[in-house]
């Protein structure tokens, strides 16, 4: 069993407003990445904050620690209650292939951990990175997606077309227009 987890704990700086409420053909960023994961997932949570289309987590240990936070508070989750890995995405992730998690080799025996190149949050994370995730971000140096992928060998995936990643009200702007 697949725990989704959509990474929503961001303070959308560059993006000027609240980035998960910003929609992408009539529907909220954050309404499109739970809808994703609720096709590949048995469950599906946001992590990082209070109100979302779906349950939500508290970052661990605790907030403003960026994405990793809210994978961490995933795969406690996921330990907790018996699912294998998580599959995370961003709340600005978009333009995803249907087929995301065979990319990520989640219909193999024994689930690896596997991230896209271009975008880390996107990913594919055993339970077993749960002691990695914590020492990272109870420890020194780098909180950050790459950072676990380092430590936990994960194998990075290129996609044939990269997903967007909405960081600015310029780049939804630019997604609008293409879609």
């Amino acid at each position: 069993m697949i725990l989704g987890v959509v990474l929503a704990g961001g303070k959308s700086t560059r993006f000027g407003s609240d980035k998960a409420l910003a929609e992408l053909d009539g529907h909220t960023l954050i309404a499109r990445a739970v809808d994703a994961l609720s096709g590949w997932c048995e469950y599906v949570v946001v992590a990082g904050r209070a109100n979302a289309p779906a349950p939500t987590l508290p970052d661990w240990p605790t907030p403003d620690m960026g994405p990793l936070a809210g994978l961490a508070a995933a795969l406690h989750l996921a330990r907790d209650e018996g699912f294998e890995a998580v599959l995370s995405l961003g709340v600005d992730s978009a333009g995803l292939p249907e087929n995301l998690p065979e990319w990520l080799g989640a219909e193999t025996p024994a689930i690896a951990a596997t991230y896209i190149a271009s975008q880390p949050v996107i990913g594919l994370w055993p339970v077993s990175t749960v002691g990695a995730i914590e020492a990272i971000l109870t420890g020194p140096g780098r909180h950050s997606m790459r950072a676990l992928a380092e430590a936990v060998g994960a194998r990075a995936v290129n996609l044939p077309a990269l997903p967007a990643n909405i960081n600015t009200a310029a780049d939804l702007a630019a997604l609008q227009r293409e879609s």
